[in-house]
């Protein structure tokens, strides 16, 4: 093994043992690299590795932490950047949403362990179709910690809930996991999207989170086939 990939193996090991607190950022790079005694680039790229498997994320000036739902053995572990939501993806278009269904539960199992809380916690379960100029474009079904993103309402659903979020609520969204998969379409595809029963369907689930970590989002994304698609950059180091 390269140097770095020992180190991304033994911050893992920390990471999922607890040595480091949830809510402090680990220890910064040029204290690592001297522990492991490599270069600072070596220890960042080690760090890239956990960054990319969604356990760790960097806030600018503060420091690189622990997502709180990585302490889960399962977990969504595509990372990207940023969740900007439909409506500032694109702008320049009309979006409006139909709320599907929507009520306040007590989560699965599955659902709990990806955002890190108790099957006691009350989470908001909804599902809205999303359309663009008109045209339905996908459908979301999204699970929300009641306590944790309060007031969410009808009139805020047929809006942006990520502009209530950062808006009204003054939290910072600072990215999310993802898993990209081709499914079949289902019923509520064919009767909302138009779909054929033959259509396939690309279906982002996301882990949403805070800029403490806290995850905020467990989401699954129906889209069209013909109206998505994703655009991954990589950029050699």
């Amino acid at each position: 093994m390269k140097k770095y990939e020992v180190i991304s193996s033994e911050m893992r090991q920390r990471i999922k043992e607890r040595q480091y607190p949830a809510d402090q950022p680990i220890p910064d790079e040029i204290t690592l690299a001297k522990e492991f005694q490599c270069s600072r680039m070596t220890m960042k790229r080690g760090l890239d590795i956990l960054v990319t498997e969604g356990l760790l994320y960097r806030k600018r000036g503060h420091g690189t932490f622990i997502v709180k739902s990585a302490f889960q053995n399962s977990r969504v572990n595509v990372a990207s950047n940023e969740s900007l939501g439909l409506t500032n993806l694109l702008k320049d278009k009309v979006i409006t949403s139909n709320v599907i269904t929507f009520e306040v539960k007590f989560p699965n199992p599955e659902v709990a362990a990806r955002l890190a809380i108790d099957i006691s916690t009350p989470v908001y379960d909804l599902v809205r179709l999303r359309l663009v100029d008109g045209e339905p474009y996908v459908i979301e079904k999204t699970f929300m910690p009641a306590s944790l993103i309060p007031g969410l309402n009808d009139e805020v659903l047929q809006g942006s809930v990520y502009k209530y979020i950062t808006h009204e609520l003054g939290l910072t969204i600072a990215g999310s996991h993802r898993k990209i998969r081709a499914c079949k379409s289902e019923e509520l595809d064919q009767k909302h999207l138009f779909c054929k029963d033959d259509d396939p369907i690309l279906e982002v689930e996301q882990v949403g989170y805070l800029n403490n970590g806290v995850p905020f989002e467990y989401s699954f994304s129906r889209h069209r086939y013909d109206k998505f698609e994703v655009t991954s950059v990589h950029l050699n180091k």
